[in-house]
């Protein structure tokens, strides 16, 4: 069976969706359905028409919207909304009711008559589902309010009833307007492309929508565009503001062979890019899925949260039940009275603001860290992240630049520093080594004239040998040409070289050596400064795993101020180093670049990939992606992760414990139906505005 996804409009209430996913399956046709509240959209897997989708989301006016990359959801005014206007309305009626009631009395049928159309007018369509759910034996929201509100009539509560109406439709607004803000960060990724791009076609220049383009086709991109593919510059160079896709702050200088993102700013000059992507695979793309798809996972809070509610709302049925009839039975307590604290209890125990307290915490969170470059896959690894202790980092090309760079020439003999780098180049010339590339880099940066080599040939994990000059030489590490010239070539020189973190390359023939090649990989400028926000945020270890010597590996952690580091490790030696780690801290994220060390990475309890702004195989396998490759955006996820679970807590707190106050009042028996609404009001909107927080997380 066939699956098709559809955009929503108007999912905004938890107890609906899952009504609305209820409706959808009961359909003959449909074998499954997945439901992703936080994005607003649904799969179904089967036959179904949006005609089909339209009627089983009619009882809370949800609709299919058009499905694609872009913003379908355009922001309504508040006083266009059909419940705002009715609420309002029924707010007028309330108070005219009030006024009334006061020169007329609160029996006058004018009073009453202006109580029950402010009930009708701001209740009708909840109502409707309420019966409609009480006949199914179906509690929600509701239903529960439906009850209440009848049930206070019915005693003649009719100014509370009315209340209830009116302030219930104040916290579904309150609910819709926090659920669609903690999208909002989501809705504005999808707008940051262009839908269309001006292609080269020999001479001529073409408008063609993105839908419409393939790989290959020649974008020309001015100066002050967005890009609308991605793609590589074949011609022109300029500053391109990534700030969209990898948080960065200063815009990146690309030239010829350079790559980039849809939805960057080209800042200067005119470029050509040719087409490496198609619309649907973009790295932006990519993210909005991914992300959206993470806010589908509920973290281990709203799980509680999902189970608790589950038996918390047929248990204050209970309450309120035993509330309204036992006084009045057992203590010859007054009817009129208890039945009226029960419905209180009733309303008191609405779950509202339970069931959105960690929901929109966690898209907020998840909205924001992706405007801010880190992808986070899910409201367990935001979770996770906001509960670690203990950070690993990988070495090359996380806390290093992941590019070598010649730091000595050494001359053993009459030959000069430049001599030996041009030997040494002509060999390192045939070799893909990360250091043979430092080697050539300095060669040319020193503008000297390249030898020519012949017969060369490898020697696996110690070095290379060829003919230069119609002489051989050979290069490689000190064991090479301990085998070669026999005895110790430790001298203090090569000692002092690797203690301070080179990696040292000997230089000479089988029987003398001629030169010393000192190559280090540079520590990044922001490692540093990024150790230390770590610490102040309380993570207890920070930890280096490298496949490096021991004296570099130390070198480099005491320069960052690393609390250890682990070296001479293989890949399965990284992953043994992580479980030992979470043995001894509990939760441990591994930093690295998402390829290597994949084995370290899925180990632990966070694996968190660098540059996933340019790497497919970050985004696949993290469970969070630092889009830049630096580290700068690591203090920040960890701060917003531990923000998230603090205010998710404090929800909880809120939303339980305003409702616990107001259920003890029934015991002296001072809960009233305003207390009761007001109530759950409160704890709604405490949990929307506690939640909203996290949007303004930012740097530290």
């Amino acid at each position: 069976m066939s699956s098709h996804e559809y955009r929503l409009q108007g999912l905004t209430c938890t107890d609906c969706a899952k009504q609305f996913e209820k409706n959808i399956r009961n359909i003959a046709t449909v074998e499954n359905v997945q439901l992703n509240f936080g994005a607003s959209k649904v799969t179904v897997t089967g036959e179904i028409t949006e005609e089909d989708l339209n009627n089983a989301g009619a009882f809370d006016n949800i609709k299919v919207i058009e499905n694609n990359n872009k913003n379908t959801f355009k922001k309504t005014p508040f006083f266009k909304i059909r419940q705002n206007q009715t609420m309002i309305l029924s707010l007028i009626f309330l108070i005219i009711g009030y006024a009334f009631s006061f020169s007329l009395g609160a029996n006058s049928p004018v009073t009453i008559g202006l109580f029950l159309t402010a009930i009708l007018v701001g209740g009708f369509e909840m109502f409707i589902t309420g019966f409609k759910n009480l006949s199914r034996f179906i509690f929600d929201m509701k239903t529960l309010m439906t009850i209440a509100i009848l049930g206070a009539a019915i005693i003649g509560q009719w100014a509370e009833a009315a209340a209830v109406v009116f302030l219930f439709g104040v916290s579904e607004a309150l609910e819709e307007y926090s659920i669609n803000k903690a999208r909002q960060s989501i809705h504005s990724l999808m707008d940051i492309a262009p839908n269309v791009a001006i292609i080269k076609k020999g001479k001529e220049l073409i408008e063609r929508h993105v839908d419409d383009i393939v790989v290959s086709d020649v974008m020309v991109i001015k100066p002050g565009e967005k890009i609308p593919m991605d793609g590589k510059v074949i011609k022109g160079q300029t500053s391109i503001n990534q700030a969209a896709i990898t948080g960065e702050s200063m815009p990146v200088h690309k030239s010829t062979g350079s790559d980039v993102f849809a939805g960057t700013l080209n800042e200067e000059g005119s470029i050509e890019v040719m087409v490496t992507k198609l619309v649907a695979d973009t790295t932006i793309a990519k993210i909005i899925h991914l992300v959206e798809e993470a806010q589908a996972e509920k973290a281990p809070a709203q799980k509680f949260v999902d189970q608790f509610a589950k038996y918390y709302t047929p248990a204050i049925i209970v309450i309120a039940i035993l509330v309204a009839i036992l006084p009045p039975i057992f203590f010859s307590g007054d009817w009129s009275h208890w039945v009226y604290l029960g419905l209180a209890t009733l309303v008191v125990g609405c779950p509202c603001a339970l069931v959105i307290s960690t929901p929109v915490a966690i898209v907020t969170a998840i909205g924001n860290a992706a405007k801010h470059g880190v992808l986070i896959k899910g409201g367990v690894h935001l979770e996770e992240t906001g509960r670690l202790d203990a950070i690993a980092f990988d070495k090359t090309g996380t806390l290093t630049n992941g590019t070598p760079e010649v730091t000595s020439v050494i001359s053993l003999n009459n030959q000069t520093e430049a001599e030996i780098l041009q030997i040494a180049t002509a060999i390192e010339m045939f070799s893909q080594h990360p250091i043979a590339s430092a080697i050539i880099r300095k060669t040319k940066k020193e503008k000297l004239t390249a030898l020519q080599a012949t017969d060369f040939q490898s020697i696996t994990g110690k070095g290379a040998k060829a003919l230069v000059n119609n002489k051989t030489y050979y290069i490689g590490n000190p064991k090479l040409f301990q085998t070669l010239i026999g005895g110790s070539i430790q001298t203090e020189e090569i000692t002092r070289l690797q203690t301070k973190g080179n990696t040292v390359m000997l230089i000479g023939t089988d029987t003398e050596l001629i030169g010393i090649i000192a190559v280090a990989d540079q520590v990044r400028t922001t490692s540093k400064n990024v150790i230390s926000q770590l610490k102040k945020l309380g993570i207890k270890e920070t930890i280096m795993l490298t496949g490096d010597n021991q004296a570099t590996g130390e070198t480099i952690a005491n320069q960052l101020g690393l609390s250890s580091v682990k070296a001479d490790l293989l890949p399965e030696d990284k992953l043994k180093e992580i479980e030992d780690l979470k043995q001894r801290y509990g939760r441990v994220a591994m930093v690295g670049d998402g390829i290597n060390d994949a084995p370290a990475l899925a180990t632990a309890s966070v694996g968190i990939a660098m540059g996933g702004g340019g790497t497919d195989a970050a985004l696949e396998t993290a469970d969070i992606a630092l889009m830049a490759d630096d580290l700068n955006k690591l203090p920040f996820t960890i701060n917003l992760s531990r923000k998230a679970v603090r205010i998710i807590k404090q929800n909880i707190t809120f939303a339980l414990g305003l409702k616990l106050i107001a259920l003890l009042l029934v015991i002296p028996g001072l809960l009233t139906l305003w207390i009761a609404i007001i109530a759950d009001v409160g704890a709604t909107l405490l949990v929307v505005l506690n939640s909203m927080r996290l949007i303004r997380t930012g740097k530290l």
